[in-house]
């Protein structure tokens, strides 16, 4: 298994390629004992938000044996949270993003997007 940090760039890398907007990868490590990192990206409409999620479980339970603990906002696809333990991540449709602006409530976290993007 990789390490959290090795798996939150490679999530991210993933959501980039399936078209994934604004997306930040913050280091929460020293801020919380919930996770390690939240992997954060940004989706034009509900059907991308649902598809890129789908399409990041698929990929980890291929390529890493990885299921999401716990996984909520499919219904609506305009916050999909996928819990990995180690890595949260947050696929947002564009509006709810800039409207609950976690990173605004992360803003002490770490932004690794700057290495990998």
């Amino acid at each position: 298994m990789k390490e959290p940090k090795e798996l939150a760039i490679e999530m991210a890398e993933f959501l980039f390629t399936k078209k994934g907007e604004n997306i930040q990868v913050l280091d929460v490590s020293h801020l919380t004992s919930i996770t390690e990192f939240f992997v954060i990206a940004s989706a034009r409409n509900a059907i991308q938000c649902r598809t890129m999620a789908e399409d990041l479980e698929d990929h980890l339970i291929e390529t890493e044996q990885l299921e999401a603990r716990r996984k909520e906002g499919y219904r609506e696809s305009r916050w999909v949270v996928l819990d990995y333990g180690s890595v949260i991540v947050h696929v947002f449709h564009e509006q709810e993003r800039e409207f609950y602006n976690i990173e605004r409530l992360w803003a002490d976290g770490t932004n690794l997007v700057k290495q990998i993007i």
